[in-house]
């Protein structure tokens, strides 16, 4: 597992314990119950880590109505300078619920998920004043999406918001009484915002924060920058809160209009457009206008299994105009071959492009 799985994995386990959190809490209000269905539904791995961290939770419970694992016999057993070491709790449980946990590693995020139920029960039970349950967020709704290498999705939130993720691309939704944000954590999304008067849409990056005021945008992660793109509408974009020109203020953006953020300095003045052009990557295309090869072909790779390669560096800098299936490559090599002073090399690897 990459690191980037990790990190994606590691989410989805924190979203599982504060649906289950939630969830505990009471009864939901119709639109959370519809949002924790939708999260579910998601992906196996959302059923996995909600029903991981449900099992635990299970078994911490009884747990400690076992007097092995009491406060009294668990301090005691601290005192006792000679004492026998305490039993690990983790093996018990995992040879409890054989099903789940034999079949795959505990996986990092959901330990940790057990130490915060722990954590919790333990507090629940040291304290000494009668107290009822804690209460919880007054409305949490967070889903995570995210496509492979290739992949493209398109999914309706529970608001009726719209987004669509590109290739290689993953994020993270979460719903409150005041907010709606949309953290990017890898890619591209494009989103058509449903409107709400009470509640905010924004989208968050490293080095962006942008503000919806009615519209349809695209939003793009590209070489340590955040480009905007609005395709319908209007957007606000400001430096991320975490940016050291945190203060600057939001630039307005209308349609046709894209604006690059990079982190740690201030937005460059915004430029006109083809948004739809842009965004043709919703209908599995990529449109240029006299850009660059080496440009094109970085493009291409995003979404290809056999990466383009340039092997003359003369051609990297060749103008090309066209608009290109993302999921032909055929056709794309063969218009390559067109070229005059262009050599397509196809090998089990590679797509190895050279001068004549």
């Amino acid at each position: 597992m990459t690191s980037n799985d990790e990190n994606i994995r590691a989410t989805i386990a924190d979203q599982a314990g504060e649906w289950f959190v939630a969830n505990d809490e009471g009864p939901m209000d119709a639109r959370d119950s519809a949002a924790l269905a939708a999260w579910v539904k998601a992906s196996p791995v959302h059923v996995e880590e909600f029903l991981g961290v449900s099992v635990v939770a299970r078994d911490l419970k009884e747990a400690r109505t076992d007097p092995e694992y009491s406060l009294e016999a668990i301090l005691a057993r601290a005192r006792a300078e000679d004492g026998p070491p305490v039993k690990k709790l983790r093996p018990r449980m995992i040879e409890a619920v054989p099903g789940i946990f034999s079949r795959r590693g505990f996986p990092p995020a959901a330990a940790m998920a057990m130490a915060l139920v722990l954590s919790l029960g333990l507090l629940l039970t040291w304290n000494p004043r009668p107290s009822g349950r804690p209460a919880g967020p007054p409305s949490i709704a967070t889903q995570h999406f995210e496509t492979r290498h290739g992949e493209q999705l398109t999914q309706r939130l529970a608001d009726n918001s719209v987004l669509h993720l590109n290739t290689d691309s993953a994020v993270s939704v979460r719903y409150s009484k005041s907010e709606r944000l949309v953290m990017l954590l890898a890619g591209q999304v494009e989103l058509e915002v449903a409107h709400e008067a009470d509640r905010t849409f924004r989208v968050h990056t490293g080095s962006a924060d942008v503000r919806d005021i009615g519209t349809r945008f695209d939003v793009r992660l590209e070489q340590g920058a955040t480009v905007v793109t609005v395709v319908q509408g209007r957007v606000a974009v400001a430096p991320a809160i975490s940016s050291p020109n945190h203060s600057a203020p939001p630039i307005e953006l209308t349609a046709d209009q894209q604006l690059r953020v990079a982190e740690g300095e201030s937005p460059a003045a915004p430029v006109a457009v083809d948004a739809e052009r842009a965004t043709s990557w919703l209908h599995r295309q990529i449109a240029f206008d006299h850009e660059p090869l080496e440009r094109v072909a970085a493009e291409y790779n995003r979404y290809t299994s056999k990466p383009i390669e340039i092997a003359t560096p003369g051609l990297r800098t060749l103008k090309i105009s066209g608009v290109f299936a993302t999921d032909d490559t055929a056709a794309f090599i063969a218009f390559l071959r067109t070229l005059k002073g262009v050599r397509v090399e196809v090998t089990d690897n590679r797509i190895l492009v050279s001068g004549d």
